[in-house]
C-alpha cells in the first residue's frame, strides 16, 4: 500500500515538516535522531537542515527514495533504512531524539516500539509524537479508520512509562499535509524526555 501511495511524483504528505515537530524542534537535544515511519522524508530532511544527524526508517523503499531525493534537493544528508518495524530493533541508549509522526501501528507492535523507544533514548533524550486519536475515525480528513490504530493520550502515557512529559494533550487542529492529511483533525501531541543521569 505505501509503495503505491509514494509511487506518484508528488509528495503524498507534502515536503514541509509536521507543524508540531517544527514547533518543538528547538527543544530536542542536538545529536542523533531516529524518525519512525519516515515515508518521503519531510520531517527527517527538516531536522537535518537544523544540524541533526538523522536516520529515517520506513517499510517503503519508494518513500525513502523520495526522502533521499528531497535531502539532495535541500543540500543535506540523511541515512535511510528500509525495514518493516515488526523486524526492526531500536538500538538501546543510542538516540538523542526519536520522532514518531502519524506512525500508526497495530497495538502489539506499537507497544513494543514504544518500549524500545524509551530504552533507545540517551539520558536527556526527547521523544516527539503526533498521532490521530480515536475521535478522528470517520472524519475523512486523514489517518487510519480502525480505532485500534489510533492513540489516546492515556494509552501513550502508559506505553511510554519511563519518560517525563513536557507536552501531553489531545486537541482538534487543522492539519494540512499534502493530499492525505487535510482538514480539522483529532490529534494527540507528546514531547517527553528520558531523565538525565543524576537527575
Amino acid at each position: 500500500m505505501w509503495d503505491d501511495r509514494y509511487e506518484q511524483d508528488e509528495y503524498a504528505y507534502g515536503t514541509s515538516p509536521n507543524d508540531f515537530l517544527a514547533s518543538v524542534v528547538e527543544r530536542i537535544p542536538a545529536g542523533r535522531i531516529l524518525c519512525l515511519c519516515e515515508g518521503e522524508g519531510r520531517n527527517g530532511v527538516f531536522l537535518a537542515e537544523r544540524g541533526f544527524s538523522v536516520t529515517g526508517v520506513d517499510g517503503s523503499a519508494k518513500g525513502l527514495q523520495k526522502a533521499q531525493a528531497l535531502a539532495v534537493q535541500r543540500g543535506v544528508t540523511i541515512e535511510t533504512i528500509v525495514a518493516d518495524l515488526a523486524h526492526f530493533e531500536i538500538e538501546p541508549n543510542a538516540w538523542d531524539g526519536i520522532v514518531s509522526i502519524f506512525a500508526h501501528l497495530p497495538p502489539l507492535l506499537r507497544q513494543r516500539i514504544h518500549r524500545q523507544a524509551v530504552e533507545g533514548l540517551r539520558p536527556g533524550g526527547a521523544f516527539v509524537l503526533e498521532a490521530y486519536t480515536p475521535a478522528q475515525v470517520g472524519r475523512g480528513t486523514g489517518g487510519p479508520q480502525q480505532a485500534e490504530l489510533t492513540m489516546p493520550l492515556a494509552m501513550l502515557q502508559q506505553e511510554l512509562t519511563g519518560l517525563s512529559f513536557a507536552i501531553a494533550h489531545e486537541q482538534e487542529r487543522d492539519v494540512h499535509e499534502g493530499a492525505f492529511h487535510s482538514g480539522t483533525s483529532a490529534v494527540v501531541q507528546v514531547l517527553a524526555y528520558k531523565a538525565a543521569h543524576g537527575s
